[in-house]
């Protein structure tokens, strides 16, 4: 099965045009990947064994991921927010009260996911591997490269309330 890496920009521009963004035309014998101009932009991977879906299967700004089910959008605003290197984005997605736990170790509030995100993922390239949706909220299996290289795959359990992340647990996979 062929893989194909999607900037969230360019995929939602074909969702709304009623494109399939993943057809180049090639042989289908190699992975090509399409990312940002900066080392750390931040991409979802969307694996190929389905047509792309229409524009109206999935909402405007939230792709599809590997299982081709809409990822929740505050998961999506975080993932965004690390394409962007927007730390306020990425904070803003966050309740104020959330909890962060990374790996054993728990940052609560805005102040402290903000001093976490900047010394440790601002920069950093995000790459959604797969898509497990829950009832309030989602799992998400990443590829997380540290500064734009290099990276390991891990777990992002998003607990979501009120449109916003009430609990994230990062866990390696």
């Amino acid at each position: 099965m062929r893989k194909r890496v999607i900037p969230p920009v360019v995929l939602t521009a074909a969702l709304l045009l009623g494109a399939t963004a993943c057809s180049d035309g090639g042989d289908g014998g190699e992975d090509r990947a399409a990312s940002s101009p900066r080392p750390g932009g931040t991409v979802s991977r969307v694996e190929e064994s389905a047509p792309a879906p229409a524009a109206s299967s999935a909402p405007a700004g939230s792709p599809a991921a590997a299982d081709n089910d809409a990822v929740d959008p505050a998961a999506q605003a975080y993932v965004d927010a690390v394409a962007a290197e927007d730390l306020d984005a990425l904070v803003a997605a966050f309740h104020p009260d959330a909890e962060l736990t990374d790996v054993g170790r728990r940052f609560n509030g805005h102040d402290e996911i903000r001093r976490w995100a900047d010394n440790e993922v601002i920069g950093g390239r995000l790459t959604v591997l797969k898509n497990t949706p829950k009832s309030n909220g989602t799992t998400l299996l990443v590829r997380f490269a540290p500064g734009g290289t290099g990276g390991f795959e891990a777990n992002y359990e998003f607990d979501v309330r009120d449109g916003r992340i009430e609990k994230l647990n990062l866990q390696y996979a």
